[in-house]
């Protein structure tokens, strides 16, 4: 029988040792830097907003996306895109019917549902941030 040396032995698992974790990477989200939140609105007085309905909000990285899905229940997501946060102009915006967004550099679109991607090159949804409500009073926070 033929004797290998040591070396050719191990090849094998050495080569499967290195390989395979390069094989299983994932892609990593982009940093979104952090930026303090911490805001009270009124969205049934004051800072009105209709069941159904989506504002802005200045805070947060590159502004605040508010939707209102129910009386209580709200969807509040970072404007940056996800796809290329360093991009000055990389923001979301409202499309028509306010229940999706559109980030007009990379032309990714998004859910306002649950901030997912459904179009574009995005492949990670939008930043969401915190919120308590109360009746009355909104509190969004990281």
């Amino acid at each position: 029988m033929i004797q290998l040396p040591a070396m050719l032995r191990y090849f094998p698992l050495f080569l499967l040792i290195v390989v395979l974790p390069l094989a299983c990477s994932k892609e990593e989200a982009p940093q979104i830097p952090y930026v303090y939140v911490d805001y009270y609105l009124y969205p049934n007085s004051l800072d009105y907003i209709p069941i159904g309905g989506s504002v802005y909000y200045n805070g947060g990285y590159r502004g605040i996306v508010i939707y209102r899905f129910l009386e209580d229940e709200f969807k509040i997501f970072e404007r940056c895109c996800p796809y290329d946060p360093e991009k000055v102009n990389a923001f979301v915006e409202f499309e028509e019917g306010g229940l999706t967004v559109v980030d007009s550099v990379c032309m990714s679109r998004f859910i306002l549902y649950d901030g997912s991607p459904f179009e574009g090159p995005s492949g990670f949804a939008l930043h969401a941030y915190h919120y308590s409500y109360n009746g009355e009073v909104l509190h969004i926070y990281n």
